[in-house]
Formats: structure tokens, sequence, C-alpha cells
């Protein structure tokens, strides 16, 4: 059986293939055509310049992913599409896309969670065939953090999820980039900051403490506009000539940076004792931070010798076609030819 994934949530136009083997998944295509040149000197995503491009890039990649595939479109068996969330004019393009598909074909649409999406892309390898995950792992704790979403979710199989904590302003990548304009540093933000943080401060003179959200609260709740905003105060105080440096920005980049690693760990392993979890599953585009990677596994070995810690290939967290197959395997029984009733929902909950 052949899976064709699609996602137009932000500024990614994303087609993958999935070729399901018995109870193995093998991947057969997954193409990405990124917008951030575009978007770049916006410092953010321009939702009516990305739907544009999603108009126009779609049925390329769509193309590129048959192609790459090796397949003709009529051996797509099962057509899956992210509805929500994400950006409202993005998210129709694909859906529109895929309905004209699956009445061209004549196959079902499952209609995919972009959240649950990036819990199960887990569950796929991008480099070989992946066995489909046991009952062992669960209940699960998943962290999903990216530009758009910070979210704990208690998992307690597949299907079956209860979100216990969200940002309540700010998502975590958004923090990312707003910081990264404020000095500078490009955009996406993520990587900037990440690769500012890599560097060596040569100046022990300059000092900066920047606050944890939220982090003794005893929910699940996240909170980083706060965090953005003391990098602004801290920015505002001082001399244009420290402002511009680049000692300033690698320590900024450093302190805001750790600063988010030590609310999301802190979150995350305190939900993983209370609900005993078996494993903790990490999704999005923050996770493919190297030091949050690095940090996670460090404080998981030593607090939790008997919980796996689970997180994607760095060149899947980021949004993709394949999770979106993924998700529409693991949710084949919601297929449906009734596509009226398939709709885009930007404020789409887990």
């Amino acid at each position: 059986m052949n899976l064709l994934g699609i996602d137009t949530s932000c500024d990614d136009t994303c087609v993958a293939i999935l070729e399901v083997q018995g109870s193995r998944l093998k991947v057969k295509s997954n193409i990405i055509s990124s917008q951030i040149k575009i978007h770049k000197k916006y410092g953010g995503v321009f939702p009516t310049l990305a739907k544009r491009e999603h108009k126009k890039n779609l049925p390329i990649v769509f193309k590129k992913a048959i192609k790459e595939a090796k397949i003709k479109e009529n051996q797509i068996d099962l057509l899956s599409v992210t509805v929500g969330p994400g950006l409202e004019p993005c998210l129709w393009i694909g859906v529109n896309f895929t309905k004209d598909l699956a009445k061209k074909l004549n196959v079902p649409i499952v209609p995919v969670n972009h959240i649950e999406a990036h819990i199960l892309i887990n569950f796929v390898d991008e480099n070989s065939k992946s066995q489909i995950p046991n009952l062992k792992i669960f209940p699960a704790i998943c962290l999903v953090v990216s530009g758009g979403h910070t979210q704990l979710i208690l998992m307690e199989k597949i299907g079956k999820y209860r979100l216990i904590g969200e940002t309540r302003d700010d998502a975590a990548g958004e923090c990312f980039d707003k910081v990264a304009r404020l000095l500078g540093l490009g955009y996406p933000g993520g990587p900037a900051i990440e690769k500012f943080s890599k560097l060596q401060i040569t100046n022990g003179k300059l000092q900066i403490g920047l606050p944890r959200p939220m982090i003794k609260q005893k929910n699940y709740d996240f909170s980083f506009a706060g965090l953005k905003t003391a990098v602004l105060y801290d920015f505002l105080k001082r001399p244009e000539k420290i402002r511009k440096s680049k000692e300033y920005k690698i320590l900024v980049a450093k302190e805001v940076q750790q600063a988010v690693i030590d609310v999301l760990i802190s979150k995350t392993l305190r939900a993983a004792k209370e609900f005993s979890a078996k494993s903790i599953i990490l999704g999005g585009g923050v996770v493919a931070n190297e030091e949050l990677r690095k940090q996670f596994l460090q404080n998981c070995n030593l607090q939790f010798a008997n919980c796996k810690l689970i997180f994607p290939p760095k060149e899947l967290c980021t949004d993709n076609g394949l999770m979106v197959a993924a998700a529409g395997y693991f949710n084949k029984e919601k297929a449906t030819n009734d596509f009226d009733k398939i709709v885009a929902e930007p404020n789409l909950r887990i």
C-alpha cells in the first residue's frame, strides 16, 4: 500500500510517499520546498505570501515525490493531508489539492492533526524500514515544541491523547525568532540562536541573567513572552556599542537558549514522573536543537534509567510530508470519501 502525505500548514510545501510492507513502513520519497528566502525579510511567515507560494509549488513538489518514489499516480492507495492546526490560508491549499487528487484517483483521505503528526514521525525512520511501535513505550509524555506550538501531551496509546500543558503566549520557537530579529541574527531564529550559542566569548566582563518563566509553577503550562521581553529590556539599557558587538549577541544567544531548555526539560521530566511515563517523545522544529537533545539525554539518563527518550532525526523535526503520511497510516480507520467534511481547522486541538 502506498500512502501520500501532504503538509502546507505554514511555510514549507511538503509531499511524501510511504509504503506499507506488512508490519513495516518504508519511505519512498520525502520532498520539501522551503520558503525561508521569501519570508526572511519579514522576520517571520507572511501568510498571504506563503499561500501564494504553496499554490505555485505544490503541483511541482507532488510530481517530484511521485518521480522519486518510482510509482505512478494510480498506484497511490490512500491520501493524508494536514487540516490543522496552522495558518488557515496555507492549510486550504493542501486540503483543496488533496481533495482534487482524491476525486481524480477515487481514493479516500485521512485528515491529519499536525501536532499528532509531529509525534508519530518518531515511528518512521527516513533511512530504513521501521518497526511499528509496541505498547512497551506507553504511557508516554510527548513534548511538541516549534515556532507555533509548545505543548505537553500525555499519550496512552496511538490515537489517545490528553493535553496537560501548553504555552499561554509565545511558543519557544516564536521566542527564538523574536530574539534573533532583535539582535539581527537572521531568520529563522532557532538555527540562528543555536549557531551563535556555539561561539566562544572572549570578553568575560559582559553578564546577563534571564528568567526561566513558570519553571517553579506546579502546572505544565509555558510562557515565553516574558523571556523575550527580558531580552528587550536588557538590550535597551546597553550602550549602542555593546548592543552591536558580537560578544553581546553570543552571550544573549547562549542564555536565551539555556533558559528555554531549562524550562522545557524541567516541566517534561516532572510530567514524566507524575504520570509514570515509560517514554518521553519529542517532536517539532525546536527539537532539532543539538543542545536541547544533548541535555534531554543527560537528564533522562540521570533521572529516568527506565524511561526511554525518543526523538526524530534532525531533518524530520521540522514540517515534512512524511510525518503526515505516518499519521495517515496510524489513523487509516478515519479515511473518508466524504470530502465535504474535510476542512481547514487552523485552531485544531489534539
